[in-house]
């Protein structure tokens, strides 16, 4: 196994909007195993030896995403690690965690772990094992170098080939910041809560408000489950057709990916996106800003904005849209608290973080409010910025 580390000038030339970002510098200890086909690239802001938690989840590739034009895990994960930072400088603004998280907010930097494996060793082949090994090797020496790297749920995991263990599960018996907990739930609650917030600000409850979902996953269903219990009436784009037919026996109407302009052009308050990743393409944005009625935009999607310049369509058109990195920072949060409270030798309770995701309420409301008294003078970021924990 080869290890490189990529210091912070190189990892700029390979992701350009990294110059700009909230937070510029990121190394990438990349780990390459030429005789078994295996690239794993581990980016963070974690400054080497500084002791830092560096917080993402461990990404397996998915099939689609190795294809994608341009694909390298360098580039992947330097991109997506910028957006754990954000999540991190949003939580950090609005001073939101559980009780460990809190006092430990300035110690804790965004990272991302992405993995591409060859077919036969993906969660559920018969390598499986064999390639999370060659990650726990490369983890340990993320580790050596100084950085205190917490990870988990992501894309790629599951059930492995013996039929009974699960990936994260493996990990986390082998390695100590390798976390288990389900951070689909405190994710979607915290969409649901600064979604409920934003809405209000307009002036439509979520009671007499329809809301558009694109993606259906974990956090989607969470998020329709809390909607349903406020009588919402709700839309869904969704790639799964088993998926598509469950939400339809619940009275749900739904749509498939090559449906989606037409389900944007429906009546509907708001959109919340949480599907692979690129959901808020150009084309998307404009279909969007065509809908009058549509004024909030939310969701934790990762990289879901292609072109970032597309946000200030959405200001200049006076809708409200919160960053997807701020809605989903409950999921690395509650991470971060899985890990410090095991630190602590002290059980982790999820429902700390359910309780701390009702802060997005109070800022979404806010934020909103704020914009829409000012003209949408300036962005969402800015709005929150300016108004700080409360």
């Amino acid at each position: 196994m080869q290890h490189s580390v990529i210091p912070p000038d190189e990892a700029r030339r390979i992701v350009p909007a990294l110059a700009s970002s909230l937070n510029p510098e990121v190394w990438v200890h990349r780990f390459e195993d030429f005789d078994r086909g295996w690239t794993l690239s581990v980016a963070t802001h974690a400054r080497p030896g500084a002791g830092q938690l560096s917080l993402g989840g461990f990404r397996i590739a998915p099939v689609e995403r190795l294809a994608s034009p341009g694909f390298t895990t360098d580039r992947e994960a330097i991109a997506l690690a910028m957006g754990m930072e954000e999540k991190v400088h949003w939580s950090r603004v609005l001073r939101v965690g559980g009780p460990f998280a809190r006092g430990q907010l300035d110690r804790i930097v965004g990272g991302k772990c992405v993995l591409a494996p060859t077919p036969d060793a993906r969660v559920g082949q018969p390598r499986d094992a064999e390639l999370l090994d060659f990650a726990l090797g490369c983890f340990a020496a993320v580790e050596a170098a100084g950085v205190h790297l917490v990870t988990g749920q992501d894309l790629g995991h599951g059930t492995m080939s013996d039929g009974r263990t699960g990936s994260l599960a493996y990990l986390n018996a082998r390695y100590k910041g390798s976390v288990v907990a389900d951070t689909s739930v405190p994710t979607g609650e915290g969409n649901y809560r600064i979604l409920d917030g934003m809405l209000r600000a307009t002036g439509v409850p979520l009671e007499r408000a329809t809301v558009g979902l694109i993606g259906c996953g974990h956090i989607g269903m969470h998020i329709i489950g809390r909607l349903r219990e406020r009588g919402t009436s709700i839309l869904a784009c969704e790639s799964r057709a088993a998926r598509r037919t469950e939400l339809e026996a619940l009275g749900i109407r739904t749509f498939a990916p090559e449906r989606k302009r037409a389900m944007l052009a429906e009546p509907m308050d708001a959109l919340v996106v949480n599907a692979a990743g690129g959901t808020l393409d150009r084309a998307t944005v404009e279909a969007i800003v065509a809908n009058a009625r549509l004024q909030v935009v939310c969701g934790s999607e990762n990289l879901a904005m292609p072109e970032p310049g597309a946000a200030a369509l959405l200001q200049h058109a006076y809708r409200a849209y919160a960053p997807t990195e701020l809605g989903g920072m409950m999921g690395y949060l509650t991470a971060v608290e899985e890990y410090l409270a095991r630190e602590a030798g002290v059980p982790f309770d999820v429902a700390t973080l359910l309780e701390a995701a009702r802060a997005l309420d109070s800022a979404g409301f806010r934020a909103v409010t704020r914009l829409r008294a000012n003209g949408f003078a300036e962005s969402f970021e800015d709005a929150i910025t300016a108004l700080g924990p409360g």
